[in-house]
């Protein structure tokens, strides 16, 4: 059997998704409780990895089991072993095509931002704190020269394992509600800290520190140094994956943003993923 799992986490307390010796990692903790329930090594494929302190609404995992239970005995079973900052919140049974990263069309991140002068006593860690006024029409103005496929060297991490930096971003949307400024990119995939730069970028602008013009000049200069901080881990969230429909997967309303001939990611190295669907036509 392959099976899917839908799963959250709140990325405080863990050293990222993957597994490290001798931290806590998301993966580490997933494995552990599936092999409980399977009562045999259980290993998972992620839709999308996360660095230490990202959060995750909508991660998506699959694993092959030769053990024979329901879906929700996978469910349920598997949050009886989990650690309370970690739950399965869906589980499907595929077929062989399915894979957790490369059958994705797009991911959704999303960024919170508390826009006050005071932390919040609630979350402080699932949020980011600027005090500072933030201008959100000059961001969302800013923002708008990221969409498509461009070469995102200006946003990449140091250490980024990706051979290449090209990357289809499909939307970046930028709204406030109350004291909070929420981001929401999708694209066909990340490069590593991306959104995390991009945002670091944006609130450059935001405070009036650089003009929306600037964000321009530097994708188009390819050079990380010359792009805004990367912001901290606490405001992420990997909030949804877009699969095929045949996959019957629940499609998240964001999602409604993506045209209409959104593609997987087409990679230049051989190693990285490489598989081309249209969501016009849903075909494999």
């Amino acid at each position: 059997m392959r099976i899917a799992l839908v799963v959250e986490y709140d990325g405080t307390g863990f050293a990222g998704w993957q597994w490290q010796l001798a931290q806590r990692t998301v993966q580490g903790e997933l494995e552990a409780a599936l092999s409980r329930v399977a009562d045999r090594p259980v290993r998972v494929v992620c839709s999308g990895r996360t660095d230490a302190g990202v959060h995750a609404l909508g991660q998506v995992v699959h694993f092959d089991t030769e053990v024979s239970r329901k879906t929700h005995a996978f469910m349920m079973g598997t949050n009886a072993w989990l650690p309370a900052d970690i739950r399965v919140t869906k589980a499907l049974e595929m077929g062989a095509d399915f894979h957790a990263r490369t059958s994705a069309i797009a991911r959704h991140y999303r960024y919170e931002i508390l826009n006050r002068s005071m932390a919040s006593a609630l979350g402080p860690r699932q949020q980011t704190l600027c005090p500072k006024p933030l201008d959100v029409a000059a961001m969302q103005a800013a923002a708008e020269c990221l969409i498509g496929e461009h070469d995102f060297s200006s946003f990449r991490a140091q250490g980024c394992q990706s051979k290449s930096p090209i990357r289809f971003l499909h939307f970046i949307r930028i709204q406030r509600e109350g004291e909070r400024v929420l981001i929401d990119v999708g694209a066909n995939a990340f490069l590593h800290h991306m959104v995390r730069n991009i945002v670091g970028s944006l609130l450059a602008v935001g405070t009036g520190k650089e003009r929306p013009e600037w964000l321009a000049d530097v994708l188009a200069a390819r050079d990380r140094r010359l792009a805004g901080v990367t912001a901290p881990a606490d405001g992420l969230y990997f909030a949804a994956v877009l699969y095929p429909e045949c996959f019957g997967f629940e499609r998240a309303p964001i999602f409604d943003l993506l045209p209409a001939d959104a593609r997987r990611f087409m990679p230049s190295a051989p190693h990285e993923f490489s598989v081309s669907v249209s969501l016009s036509t849903n075909s494999r």
